[in-house]
């Protein structure tokens, strides 16, 4: 069944009141699965990511994959995409990051039956997902329409906790030429959660590493990308050598988030540290 442009899901808390999640992003397909992105295969690596996460399938609600699904913007990696994801046997929520094509992306996860879904909500918590695209360019910024909707989807649900996932980082990271790229009116957005107290965190992806950082009561995280590792605290365009993966996350009822980065065995993808850009 095609999937459809599905704007409000509901998931089921366990008996703990808890929601468990994945976060899967930056898999950067091709179509053509020899092709690799600085000496890594990215199909290989995201299929052994996907074999990796399959040991939390029984544990986990959703899987939310934060943009840059695809390197070359080809129908092909979206459905690769979508094949691999849907082995997890859970539902997928995704969007877009800077390297996706939109015209592209929808109509082929549509008809690989993955709904483009806005907003989640569960008994004590609410996911809201943002586009921060902007076409042609690899920063970010959010819309006006983007930013009303966020402050709409607070303004309904007052008690419930909330998780936002946006592909752009909103905090630097510390690392020059990544945080030329990103998202340019974070100053906005930070602005905006101010005034709600039930935003606990910001989920991104972009930055191919691990960040942890709270500011003024919201956690903000980023997450390793299923191939290339960008290294941390680098000025100029560096990659590292840790194995590719992704995050676990807990949501407990109390409004506290649990979670750990996995990272597979790194074996065959070793990167091409010597690499000048990609």
């Amino acid at each position: 069944m095609n999937g459809v442009l599905q704007t409000v899901a509901t998931l089921n808390a366990d008996h703990k009141g808890e929601v468990k999640l994945l976060q899967i992003t930056d898999t950067h397909l091709f179509a053509d699965r020899e092709k690799d992105l600085l000496g890594i295969k990215t199909v290989d690596s995201y299929d052994a990511v996907i074999e990796h996460a399959q040991q939390y399938t029984a544990k986990c609600a959703a899987v939310l994959c934060t943009g840059d699904l695809s390197q070359d913007h080809s129908t092909q990696s979206y459905v690769d995409f979508s094949e691999r994801i849907k082995t997890l046997k859970m539902p997928c929520y995704w969007l877009p990051g800077n390297h996706d094509m939109q015209e592209v992306m929808l109509p082929a996860l549509l008809n690989e039956g993955l709904a483009q879904t806005k907003q989640i909500i569960s008994e004590h918590w609410q996911i809201i997902l943002l586009d921060s695209q902007v076409s042609g360019v690899p920063y970010g910024h959010l819309s006006e329409s983007q930013l009303f909707f966020l402050e709409d989807k607070l303004k309904q649900h007052p008690s419930k906790h909330t998780l936002i996932a946006i592909h752009h980082h909103v905090l630097p990271v510390g690392s020059a030429w990544l945080d030329q790229h990103i998202l340019k009116n974070n100053a906005q957005l930070i602005e905006l959660i101010s005034q709600f107290n039930n935003v606990k965190a910001v989920l991104s992806g972009h930055v191919h590493q691990s960040f942890d950082v709270t500011k003024k009561g919201v956690r903000y995280l980023t997450s390793p990308s299923t191939c290339v590792q960008f290294k941390p605290q680098s000025d100029d365009f560096a990659v590292d050598d840790k194995a590719p993966g992704y995050r676990y996350l807990t949501l407990t009822k109390s409004g506290k988030i649990n979670t750990q980065v996995e990272r597979i065995d790194i074996g065959e993808f070793v990167t091409d540290v010597n690499a000048t850009g990609y």
